[in-house]
């Protein structure tokens, strides 16, 4: 007999949770945003990130209505340039190589990494704008969906646990999610992670920072 909380959800959060604590210890995040300088080269890296895995889950899922609230590189966007960064360097900045996910089952395992992050994105938001006087501005990654977070979150699961018919689509999903946070982990804490050496004329804007 199954029981009534043995969901899509409640099996996927047990079998990612080895790979989503080896990336939450390796990244250490309250030691990068210790300074702004660290805070902003963390950015970058979602920034890089978003870049490559956005317009592949958009490809692979197929439904924007339901995607499109829930893209956020806009938001990383909007932050770099208030944290100072060039608008002409935003295209510059380095990212994964491209990204394929073969089917909407795929893309909601990518997805559900990124929505989950936006849960423990309010904590890391307070922390930020408590220890730089970040208000607002600067912010909008972290502040997610604002005080819409857990509804917005309450309906990615209603989604994913509705598209668990099939064993097949289960391990899609759950394949996919495992990799997302592995490759999450590689991204941003390669050893030389980080913002791309400044050209002469960044200088200037960098060291304000």
């Amino acid at each position: 007999m199954t029981r009534p909380d043995d969901t899509l959800h409640r099996r996927l959060r047990a079998a990612t949770a080895p790979a989503h604590e080896g990336l939450e210890h390796a990244l250490d995040w309250q030691a990068r945003v210790a300074t702004r300088a660290g805070y902003r080269g963390l950015l970058v890296r979602f920034y890089g990130f978003h870049a490559a895995y956005e317009p592949a889950i958009a490809a692979a899922l197929a439904d924007d209505a339901f995607l499109a609230p829930r893209l956020r590189l806009d938001a990383l966007a909007a932050d770099l340039r208030h944290l100072g960064l060039p608008e002409d360097s935003l295209a510059a900045l380095p990212r994964p190589d491209p990204v394929f996910l073969a089917g909407p089952a795929a893309a909601m395992g990518a997805l559900y990494v990124l929505e989950g992050s936006t849960l423990g994105g309010q904590v890391i938001g307070r922390h930020i704008a408590a220890q730089h006087g970040i208000t607002g501005d600067g912010l909008a990654y972290y502040r997610a969906h604002g005080p819409r977070t857990g509804a917005m979150w309450a309906a990615f699961r209603a989604r994913l646990d509705a598209s668990s018919d099939e064993p097949a689509g289960e391990e899609a999903v759950t394949e996919s999610a495992i990799a997302t946070f592995e490759a999450m982990r590689a991204w941003l804490c390669e050893a030389d992670a980080g913002e791309p050496r400044p050209a002469p004329g960044d200088l200037a804007i960098l060291s304000s920072r």
